[in-house]
């Protein structure tokens, strides 16, 4: 019997874009969105996606795929004592061990592989080897805070590996997830992101996060390689009329700027409520001349706001809550309202989890154990979205 060859549909074939194998986007808009005054670097980016044939909806993420520091890069080669032209195994093929290192390993922190390393080979990281001890964990972590692969590679100058070695004792870089900000239907050939750029101090030297100064300082002049990534629990309601109510400070803002923009595309009638924290209002207030345009335009029907520094006593997300508690009562039960959270898992979260349950517990005159059951009920319903971090 002959073969039969089956070829593939152009008009469906968007296959050649995968997470292994990313779109290169290109970044038009790199815009700092915190004032001068801000302890906080907050920017606004927008990446072009003409010609991708891929999609996402909103509240799912994007993963982006950066690139390591140049500088930092050549400063590891040069600890090594290596020349960088050097190859070295990547995946199933090899590359010189200057662009391995910029494109495809991770070279900030330090893993138990090269700790174990370091403190075979170097007679003064006696300390470093007890800490390797699997029940010492804590002291461990203590010990590493701040500190990346390089600040090893200063302090243990005798200490040597072949370049091949060297990789050999990292991890793949991995891309980064950010929430998208914007919708396809008001931005049909973009995705845009609201990044915290992470820039801090640590064993005086200065640091830098991966992805964040990648897309700060280095991406308007390289591809931007991106792939999304969906987020099923954390969608829109399927009923247009469904009332939501969005949680969202800092950078977890950004689905609920992407809700809007796709509440406004399609016309859906359900009330619109956000509730968004900074630090000041003067020089940390995200995306206000948006939101000010949605209330305009009527899609955002409240907007509660915490400044935490703009008073001598911090106000935060979960105190705005608190003070509306009624009315946020009246949105879930009569109303039939989604609640949605996203940002800081650690702190946030715990504590907006902690005000909702209060709510429901004073204002629907449950006891604690009532209160908590309706809580679990609104997430098993899935009227409790989280995309937490």
């Amino acid at each position: 019997m002959p073969e039969v060859i089956t070829r593939p549909n152009p008009a469906t074939t968007t296959a050649r874009y995968t997470r292994s194998n990313p779109f290169p986007g290109k970044l038009v808009v790199n815009r700092r969105l915190s004032g001068p005054e801000s302890e906080k670097e907050t920017r606004h980016l927008e990446v072009d996606l003409t010609g991708w044939g891929l999609t996402f909806e909103v509240g799912d993420s994007m993963a982006v795929y950066p690139t390591n520091d140049p500088n930092l890069v050549e400063a590891i080669i040069y600890l090594i004592g290596a020349n960088g032209d050097e190859p070295v195994p990547v995946a199933k093929t090899q590359k010189g061990l200057r662009e391995a290192l910029l494109r495809n390993y991770s070279i900030t922190q330090p893993t138990p592989k090269f700790l174990k390393a370091i403190a075979h080979r170097a007679s003064a990281a006696p300390l470093l080897g007890g800490l390797l001890d699997p029940e010492r964990k804590q002291d461990l972590d203590t010990y590493l805070w701040g500190m990346e692969v390089i600040d090893f590679l200063h302090e243990h100058p005798s200490v040597k590996f072949s370049p091949e070695e060297f990789v050999g004792l990292l991890t793949k870089l991995q891309p980064r997830l950010y929430s998208v900000a914007s919708s396809l239907r008001a931005y049909p050939e973009q995705v845009h992101f609201i990044v915290d750029v992470v820039r801090y101090e640590s064993h005086g030297h200065e640091r830098k996060g991966v992805c964040s100064s990648f897309l700060a300082e280095r991406a308007d002049s390289v591809p931007v390689p991106v792939y999304p990534s969906s987020a099923k629990h954390f969608h829109l309601p399927e009923d247009p009329g469904t009332p939501i109510i969005m949680v969202g400070p800092g950078t977890g803002v950004a689905p609920f700027r992407a809700f809007l923009q796709e509440r406004q595309a399609l016309g859906a009638k359900g009330k619109n409520w956000l509730f968004f924290g900074a630090q000041k209002e003067k020089c940390d207030y995200s995306y206000k001349e948006d939101f000010d345009q949605f209330k305009r335009d009527g899609i955002l029907s409240r907007l509660d706001c915490a400044w935490s520094r703009d008073q001598t006593h911090k106000v935060y997300v979960q105190n705005k809550m608190l003070e509306n508690a009624a009315e946020i009562w009246r949105w879930l039960d009569a109303d039939g309202a989604q609640f949605f959270v996203c940002g800081d898992a650690r702190r946030m979260a715990k504590d907006v989890d902690a005000a909702l349950r209060r709510i429901v517990q004073e204002h629907g005159g449950k006891s604690v154990g009532e209160a908590n059951e309706y809580v679990e009920k609104l997430k098993s319903d899935k009227r409790y979205k989280r995309d937490v971090y």
